[in-house]
């Protein structure tokens, strides 16, 4: 039987990853297509900013749980680290070229042709910031795939190992 806490812990792991991975996919195929129905460009903009700054603190936050529970996870067992820097960056990446590109326009009212599609009329220094948070978003997303590959062989691997079965009994 998995203690508590440990367990606890998967689940807080897992629901991070879920929230961020769920979340900027849905962002990607779903949110950001669908503005193409809103007929004026500044307001795609402006409704695309709202959504994605307001979904970038639960992200953060979300992806932070995930990072904080693996670590605490792993001190107790190894002592080595993910990369912390580069998952920090891909956040930061998001949330600040996401408040960038809002202040592109007032009230975010950057034109867009649907999510972070530029229009002929956006400026370019947002036509930029757009194309560099769609590579980081598809980045992100696979990185967080493979995060989500490596946590399930690794719960397959502990589940079926004697030697953690024993280190397991002495967690939390």
């Amino acid at each position: 039987m998995m203690p508590v806490l440990s367990s606890t812990g998967l689940v807080l792991h897992n629901l991070g990853l879920a929230v961020g991975f769920g979340g900027s996919l849905f962002g990607k195929v779903a949110l950001n297509p669908a503005v193409k129905v809103i007929g004026s460009q500044a307001e795609r903009g402006q409704v695309v900013n709202a959504a994605w700054n307001g979904f970038n603190i639960v992200n953060a936050a979300s992806v932070g749980l995930a990072a904080i529970t693996w670590l605490v996870g792993r001190s107790h067992l190894t002592g080595r680290e993910i990369d912390r820097t580069t998952r920090g960056l891909v956040i930061a990446a998001n949330i600040f070229g996401g408040a960038y590109l809002a202040k592109q326009a007032p009230e975010g009212a950057v034109p867009v042709e649907s999510g972070l599609t530029p229009t002929v009329g956006t400026p370019e220094k947002a036509a930029k910031t757009m194309r560099a948070l769609d590579a980081g978003g598809i980045a992100n997303l696979a990185a967080m795939a493979g995060v989500i590959g490596i946590t399930a062989i690794l719960n397959m691997r502990a589940g079926a190992s004697s030697r953690w079965s024993l280190v397991a009994r002495f967690l939390p």
